[in-house]
């Protein structure tokens, strides 16, 4: 789950995009103007800004990027602007932004770039082993085992494996396992990963003492080796 800050002074913009995170369990919280966007930036923690260029009340995209750098704030910044010229893009990164999408933009390609950012700025780099439950994943051996027994996974397995580890007790959706897993940017319409969660659950759950995979009816699936009441209480 991400806590996103929306800086956009477009509010029925500004509306479609928080609703379409919140839709994929994430939390989003908008501002319209570049004063309230400072303060909100620079005072408070966020996992990933989305940011316009031109903001009322003086104060634009790119003071408030620069504000955000110079207090040492290294929150992911994704600019998103009608500005699409050349030397606009690179003014929005040596700004201090991470990325930078033009207006028009499709929610998905949004969506994707901002996972993209929150991954890379939660990304550990000695992380060798996974481990939930009863269940260990080696990272470097790509091996699994769950209470001692190694479990012979495909390519796809093992990176769905890592996937709903890495967002171990968390609502995943089916969005974020198309574009993470299966870099889709759309929905293909098959049951791609129906089938395939079912044959890892096989693999990882089946003939052990408790589920690590429940699914959320409508919503996604939550991968958690605590008990079916507290998954539940926890995707609510």
């Amino acid at each position: 789950m991400w806590q996103c800050l929306i800086i956009e002074d477009d509010h029925e913009n500004a509306r479609y995009i928080a609703s379409g995170f919140e839709r994929l369990g994430h939390s989003a919280v908008v501002c319209h103007d570049g004063e309230e966007g400072m303060q909100r930036a620079t005072q408070q923690q966020w996992d990933v800004i989305i940011l316009d260029r031109m903001l009322p009340n003086n104060i634009d995209g790119l003071s408030i990027l620069e504000a955000m750098r110079q207090a040492g704030k290294k929150t992911p910044v994704l600019v998103l602007s009608a500005l699409a010229a050349l030397d606009e893009r690179v003014k929005g990164l040596k700004a201090g932004g991470d990325d930078y999408l033009t207006k028009p933009f499709a929610f998905s390609e949004l969506t994707a770039r901002a996972e993209a950012l929150v991954r890379r700025s939660r990304a550990v780099p000695s992380l060798r082993d996974l481990k939930v439950g009863d269940l260990t994943l080696d990272l470097l051996r790509r091996r699994a085992t769950r209470a001692g027994k190694v479990i012979a996974l495909q390519p796809r397995e093992f990176k769905l494996l890592a996937y709903f580890m890495m967002h171990a007790d968390q609502l995943v959706t089916r969005t974020m396992l198309l574009q993470s897993v299966w870099e889709y940017n759309f929905d293909p319409q098959t049951n791609v990963i129906d089938v395939q969660v079912s044959r890892l659950r096989n693999k990882i759950d089946a003939g052990f003492d408790f589920p690590l995979i429940h699914t959320v009816r409508g919503s996604g699936y939550i991968f958690s080796a605590k008990d079916v009441v507290t998954v539940a209480t926890m995707s609510a």
